[in-house]
């Protein structure tokens, strides 16, 4: 991917459930290359490619307009310019109706991003637990890891509750503050006895 002379048509694609990493993925490739990262919903609205970068298209499955896209492809094509394209499934999969666009994307060489297996989910915890100097028992960030989703941002988003949390209460980080974040994002309403800390939330 680092490469993308080496792409068929200067064209990829990445795809893979919400919360992944598609769009760090292509805020850091659009940076990499001297690009412009644009939201599929925006496609519409670009009317001057930038000159000797790369275009990232998030969410480009939800582009409004199958003509702006496909204006979009022809034009960086015509530029030599590479596209990155994200989306919740391969571009093949896309509801398009023009039969031009649906051509060019079932030619998209395409990627899954899967998600992450428990090793990577346990280090990367810990890592942003550490970042926000959170000292967590192993048994709660186990907890935590076996009822949270299993994203990367979701992840994140944990962290800085918890954060919140400690400091709100003045002590480390415990299993009912662990409870209450848990219930927080995913809405099922644990009854825990957290002792205020679902209030921070």
């Amino acid at each position: 991917m680092a490469d993308p002379s080496a792409w068929p048509g200067g064209r990829l694609a990445v795809h893979g459930a919400e919360g992944v990493g598609k769009s760090h993925l292509l805020h850091a490739f659009a940076v990499r290359h001297g690009g412009v990262l644009v939201p599929g919903e925006a496609v519409r609205y670009l009317v001057d490619l930038p000159e000797g970068g790369a275009i990232a298209v998030d969410d480009a499955d939800a582009a409004p307009e199958d003509e702006a896209l496909l204006h979009l492809l022809n034009g960086a094509a015509e530029a030599g310019l590479p596209v990155l394209l994200a989306g919740r499934v391969a571009p093949a999969q896309w509801d398009v109706g023009l039969p031009d666009l649906r051509s060019r994307l079932r030619a998209v060489t395409a990627v899954e991003i899967g998600l992450p297996d428990d090793r990577l989910l346990t280090g990367l915890l810990a890592r942003l637990l550490a970042e926000r100097q959170l000292r967590v028992d192993a048994p709660v960030q186990a907890y935590l890891l076996a009822r949270l989703p299993r994203w990367g941002a979701a992840l994140r988003e944990a962290a800085v509750l918890l954060d919140r949390a400690s400091l709100a209460e003045g002590r480390r980080v415990s299993r009912a503050m662990a409870g209450a974040v848990v219930a927080a994002m995913t809405g099922d309403g644990l009854q825990e006895d957290v002792h205020g800390a679902a209030t921070l939330l």
